[in-house]
């Protein structure tokens, strides 16, 4: 090849780099069908109040193998985000490698429900899907996997009905120690110098937090990012993957679903404030919820760069959990999502999550009060 043709070579490409690029910010800004956010394919099997729960349909030609397991999502985000695009999807990746998957969704909130706190997705919610979950597959035991809220939903259901045919809890960025988080600095001082009155208050009134400031809120917690998100768009135009991950983040932050008022004011009060869950134990309305009483293993992944929960927030489980015969806290990639659901989740978070319920699926549900003695 000449240097005359390795010149037209290289006009070429940059032309059609240029093109390639135009289609993609078109796609991306005006038609908004980069990301494939198609559902992965699944059946209603048992409803209730702020409960509907899916079962995910097995791959024609994969052999199912391994305890089934159950997706639990936080309040207020959509159940989406363990389903955020096809080939970037926590649920497919479990379906296609066998695993019976189930999702509990919370739906929207409506009337009443904004009256509901936390003890109602523990005593009411997560109890009759994991039994439901367990009738379907037989009668097996069920691992619980929730991603933030959802984790920490996970192990308080777990502590407090030690009934319950749980096998494991995997947590991805589920928080147990805000002491040191910078972003309740500001909330704490307000909070000391009215008593907490004013938050509290404010709380009590609106009765919930609309939807449109919960995405506010998850937003806020990566402000940089989205502040140079049209710069970030401008310099990967040509890449369509960085381009498909982006929107299908957006949808999910776009999206978010209203908190429940007395929910909220539960996660300020014993959250926010008084670091409560930091203790392992936290009263309820009815009773204490001990995280002593787990027995079973646990798993809390942190996300090397988030900043809502940062690692050590997470990792501070690890010394709440005595009679877990296996805690594990693994690293990984990513931000608040992106640990979860990142591009390199699939190499990580999602490997640890597979290696930890497989390495529980033959071991029995502990009888002992202490099995590490």
């Amino acid at each position: 090849m000449t240097e005359t043709d390795d010149a037209s070579q290289s006009s070429l490409l940059s032309w059609k780099d240029q093109r390639d690029a135009v289609v993609n910010l078109w796609d991306f800004l005006v038609r908004g069908n980069i990301a494939d956010r198609t559902r992965t394919p699944s059946d209603v099997i048992d409803t209730g109040r702020t409960r509907e729960l899916h079962r995910y349909h097995r791959v024609e030609g994969v052999r199912a193998k391994g305890l089934p397991v159950l997706l639990v999502p936080p309040l207020g985000s959509q159940a989406a985000c363990f389903d955020l695009r096809r080939g970037l999807s926590l649920a497919e990746d479990l379906v296609n490698h066998g695993r019976p998957t189930y999702l509990v969704d919370y739906g929207p909130l409506k009337g009443e429900d904004r009256k509901l706190g936390i003890e109602h997705f523990i005593n009411d919610v997560l109890p009759p899907a994991v039994r439901a979950v367990s009738e379907d597959a037989s009668g097996r035991d069920v691992h619980l996997v929730g991603w933030c809220m959802g984790g920490l939903l996970s192990l308080g259901t777990t502590a407090v009905h030690s009934d319950l045919p749980i096998r494991s809890v995997g947590m991805i960025a589920s928080p147990f120690d805000l002491s040191d988080h910078p972003l309740l600095k500001p909330v704490r001082g307000v909070a000391k110098l009215t008593g907490g009155r004013v938050v509290g208050t404010a709380l009590k009134t609106a009765g919930s937090i609309p939807a449109p400031l919960v995405s506010i809120g998850f937003k806020s917690t990566a402000l940089p990012t989205y502040l140079k998100k049209p710069r970030t768009l401008w310099s990967r135009r040509n890449d369509r993957e960085f381009l498909a991950q982006i929107q299908a983040v957006d949808h999910v932050m776009n999206n978010m679903l209203a908190y429940p008022g007395r929910a909220t004011l539960q996660v300020y009060q014993r959250m926010a404030l008084r670091n409560e869950v930091s203790t392992g134990r936290v009263q309820g309305p009815n009773r204490v919820v001990d995280l002593a009483d787990v027995t079973v293993p646990v798993m809390n992944v942190a996300g090397e760069s988030d900043v809502l929960v940062p690692p050590k927030a997470a990792h501070h489980v690890g010394s709440l959990l005595p009679n877990s015969p296996d805690v594990r806290l693994p690293l990984a990639p990513g931000g608040h999502l992106g640990v979860l659901t990142g591009t390199k989740a699939p190499e990580t978070t999602w490997v640890y999550l597979r290696d930890f319920m497989a390495a529980h699926d033959r071991k029995p549900r502990p009888s002992a009060k202490n099995p590490r003695q």
